[in-house]
C-alpha cells in the first residue's frame, strides 16, 4: 500500500529527519527536537511528523523529567530517556 501526503493526497512523498520545537508538557519552555522523523511532500512542500510520532513525542514528554533536558536533543536521546511511569494515564484516546 502507498503512502500518501495528508494534506494534499500526493504519492510524492520521501521520509526525512526534520527539527522541530515542542513546548514541554509543564509549559515552562519550549525545546528543539532535532532528527525527528518527518515526511516531506514535493508537490505541497509540507514538512509534517506522523501522528504516531507526535504521540510518541507527546508520551515521552509527560513519562519522564523534563528538567535533564536542554534547549535542544535529538530525537532519539529524548525517547531513550528512561521514564518515570511505563504509561501515560492522562491519554484516554486507546
Amino acid at each position: 500500500m502507498s503512502q500518501s501526503c495528508e494534506w494534499c493526497d500526493s504519492t510524492n512523498i520521501n521520509e526525512i529527519s526534520d527539527s522541530v520545537y515542542w513546548e514541554l508538557p509543564d509549559g515552562t519552555r519550549a525545546i528543539e527536537i532535532t532528527d525527528t522523523p518527518a515526511v516531506s511532500c514535493s508537490e505541497c512542500a509540507m514538512i509534517y511528523q506522523k501522528e504516531a510520532t507526535v504521540k510518541g513525542i507527546e508520551d515521552q514528554l509527560y513519562l519522564i523529567d523534563c528538567k535533564q533536558i536542554g534547549k535542544t536533543i535529538t530525537y532519539q536521546e529524548l525517547m531513550n530517556i528512561p521514564r518515570l511511569l511505563k504509561k501515560n494515564y492522562f491519554d484516554f484516546s486507546s
